[in-house]
């Protein structure tokens, strides 16, 4: 399960007039804490930009569940219902879960949550897709977790 951290990260934009315009944009990063989303975003980052950048912001943010689809180029924020019936007294009851899906449209994006959720026993309502401004997301991979347990050694 991922950890996600949206960084916002704010620098010089050389836009396709020429002219530079200082711009902030939004990152997912997976990481343990608050220290490790920022030098992970800072790593990840390093190659993209020339010159000089910051990380403006930092929040946590809670995603259920990650459906990554390599030909798509947005991401999507997927808010479900989880339906179920609760024991006692028989009422229908709803759960709100957020899910993020990488797509290239938004109907894409909702076929994706639909034929993932297939997968699963669990009775569910789409309540809303929307397009969200996550530039891109650096998820957890093996060789991070190796390059941490060598840096603590």
């Amino acid at each position: 399960m991922y950890n996600w951290f949206e960084c916002k990260i704010k620098y010089d934009k050389m836009l396709e007039t020429g002219l530079q315009k200082t711009v902030t944009e939004p990152y997912l990063v997976d990481a343990l804490s608050f220290t490790e989303a920022e030098a992970r975003i800072i790593e990840e980052i390093k190659p993209f930009i020339s010159g000089e950048f910051s990380v403006s912001d930092i929040k946590r943010v809670k995603y259920t569940e990650s459906f990554f689809n390599e030909t798509g180029d947005r991401y999507y924020k997927a808010r479900l219902y989880f339906i179920s019936l609760d024991e006692k007294s028989g009422a229908e009851k709803k759960t709100a879960v957020n899910m993020l899906v990488q797509a290239s449209e938004l109907k894409e994006a909702v076929e994706i949550v639909e034929t993932e959720m297939k997968k699963t026993m669990i009775d569910y309502a789409i309540a809303s897709v929307a397009e969200t401004a996550i530039m891109d997301v650096f998820p957890y991979s093996g060789e991070h977790a190796v390059d941490t347990v060598k840096e603590q050694e």
